[in-house]
């Protein structure tokens, strides 16, 4: 089924042309070696996704059966995404040091062995401890991930071909959703929970696949080999060298206001609409499955604009949107079924924004630090996003809720907008002459 999509997202307009033939058949003409890194990255984001989610279903069984805080609970999820940008950071350093499918075979394996420890944890200390552990992975897995598809795929097809390993992230939320229903159907909660957890063992297995399928990308092998016979290791302090300097700093300009953006609107909306909106959609599962599913049309739509449209106006198009649905969910009366459908739109823009993001950041930076440059960009946007709802929850005493999210999208994707505007075109950029 997915090979379908993949050759359905490529449709151009005029299908009867040359050009039309070869944008539908990427896929097909993609290299062996192409095809098994992009299942081996899409199905190990997905199982990335599906192991992070796994906690805010389990989040009102924990609060109900060891007494915990909500504040104690909003911690846990803090922490991780905190970790997780150290994690992500330090795998793209790896990447450089010992190469893209190593690094992306430790962090997967890392991330599920601390899933499922989470699954034993005897006491908060042991989960908080046992969760950030596998933030540290996830934050991880996604750079070596991005770094590696990204240089494997041919240029024209690169846009499309990172974003559709990002939806692997909804797919991932969906699963997770869909064991969260069985589990929590057929045990008693106190098991449930663990249980669900316990599954998050399962992307263990991906490793072995990689190890035996997935090979090192070309262009990376020759880098290495090049700077082996010069005696010229790459540092990660090049990223920060006056020839890279303003890149970096545009580039985590503008994956801050992508995630900033992100947390702002996903972690506080759905309090705003409950508690001061009261509309009862907000805690039904089918308002969160519309969620989803607008996620995963979203990164579609977006893997195959970027391409399209390139890299600037894709970033720009979604950023503009997102405004537009925080400020609709923020300022406009909305009926509980209306606030059902906009669940869609709200999906489809604030997560389609990240398709393009790893393609863009692959091709901001040179082979030799290509992994730090994107794991340093990427992961400082997540680290400083994550501070927006503690930010949001502070200004919300003195403006209220609703403005406060409005505030501070708005700022979020003005800024990605100025940087998006500020950094260079880099469709169809060849890696080897980036």
């Amino acid at each position: 089924m997915d090979s379908k999509i993949l050759a359905a997202s490529a449709v151009e307009s005029a299908p009867s042309s040359d050009a039309a033939v070869r944008e539908r058949s990427w896929y097909a003409d993609a290299s062996p070696q192409a095809r098994q890194a992009f299942w081996s990255c899409k199905v190990g984001y997905m199982l990335d996704g599906m192991d992070t989610q796994m906690l805010s279903f389990v989040i009102p069984t924990l609060v109900a059966s060891w007494g915990i805080s909500l504040g104690d609970a909003g911690f846990i999820g803090t922490l991780t995404l905190l970790s997780s940008a150290l994690g992500g950071w330090l795998a793209g350093i790896l990447s450089d040091r010992i190469g893209r499918v190593r690094t992306l075979q430790i962090t997967v394996l890392w991330f599920a062995i601390f899933t499922g420890l989470c699954g034993l944890a005897q006491s908060y200390g042991q989960l908080l401890a046992a969760r950030a552990l596998m933030g540290f992975g996830f934050g991880g897995e996604w750079t070596a991930g991005a770094v590696l598809i990204g240089e494997v795929i041919r240029a024209k097809d690169r846009g499309k071909a990172v974003g559709l390993v990002q939806s692997g992230w909804a797919l991932g939320w969906g699963l997770a959703a869909m064991l969260y229903a069985v589990l929590f159907s057929v045990l008693p909660a106190g098991l449930a929970w663990r249980s669900l957890f316990l599954v998050g063992l399962v992307p263990a297995l991906l490793v072995l696949v990689i190890r035996r399928y997935v090979k090192e990308p070309e262009v990376f092998s020759q880098a290495k080999a090049a700077q082996a016979e010069a005696g010229d290791r790459p540092r990660f302090t090049e990223i920060f060298a006056p020839k890279l300097l303003s890149t970096t700093l545009r580039a985590a300009l503008l994956t801050t206001g992508a995630q900033g953006g992100y947390y702002a609107i996903t972690t506080w909306l759905p309090t705003f609409l409950k508690n001061e909106r009261h509309l009862t959609v907000m805690g039904t599962g089918g308002y969160l499955a519309m969620i989803i599913a607008g996620s995963y049309v979203g990164y579609l739509s977006s893997a195959w604009l970027t391409d399209r449209l390139g890299r600037k106006p894709n970033f720009i198009l979604f950023a503009a949107g997102s405004m537009a649905i925080a400020f609709a969910y923020t300022s406009l009366p909305f009926t509980n079924a209306a606030m059902l459908w906009l669940g869609f739109p709200l999906g489809f823009f604030a997560s389609g924004i990240f398709s393009g993001m790893g393609a863009f950041l692959t091709e901001l930076f040179p082979t030799r630090v290509r992994g730090s440059g994107q794991g340093f960009c990427y992961n400082v946007g997540r680290a400083v996003g994550a501070l927006f709802p503690f930010l949001i929850g502070a200004l919300a005493k003195q403006f209220g809720l609703g403005p406060s999210i409005g505030i501070f999208a708005i700022i979020a994707y003005g800024v990605l907008i100025v940087a998006a505007l500020t950094l260079p075109e880099t469709r169809g950029r060849e890696l080897e002459s980036a």
